[in-house]
């Protein structure tokens, strides 16, 4: 069995999104031919996107000389966020950021760029002269490669 190269999946994914609202977020390929596709958008991704990637891959591909298991899904809402257009798709959402020096903190995503995330994170101190603490809210700001991973809190009111 040949192995499939992701660099060659990757050009395929690319070529189709570039005529939808979506992009391309991973692309993993197993030793045994496994390949899993994950795409996000700026909106909604729907079942239809996921469909429509799936067949072009596959009409691009030879079945007969190579023996595959496909998956197309969008990023998952709970899943770790891999690029920055991500981050800025989310500003304004509650974000859990796990720093790789293994602080954890939750907040809402204030601004990001090219460069860094800011995360708006609140705690409580006592003002002089109070009789007890109030919220005080801090920005912080973060380079990427400060960032273990970063991804929504989903809440259920």
């Amino acid at each position: 069995m040949v192995m499939i190269e992701n660099k060659e999946i990757i050009a395929i994914a690319e070529t189709f999104l570039k005529t939808t609202e979506c992009y391309l977020v991973d692309v993993t390929v197993s030793p045994d031919n496994l390949i899993v596709v994950e795409i996000d958008s700026d909106g909604a991704v729907g079942i239809d996107d996921c469909v429509a990637l799936s067949r072009h891959i596959e009409g691009k591909m030879d079945r007969e000389s190579d023996d595959f298991e496909l998956e197309v899904s969008s990023a998952g809402i709970s899943s770790p966020f891999k690029l920055k257009r991500q981050y800025i798709k989310n500003i304004g959402n509650e974000i859990e950021m796990m720093l790789k020096n293994g602080v954890k903190l939750t907040g809402i995503l204030k601004s990001a760029d090219e460069n860094a995330a800011v995360i708006t994170v609140s705690g409580k101190e006592k003002r002089e002269n109070a009789k007890r603490k109030t919220t005080v809210y801090e920005d912080r700001t973060y380079a990427y490669d400060e960032i273990k991973y970063t991804k929504n809190i989903i809440r259920f009111k």
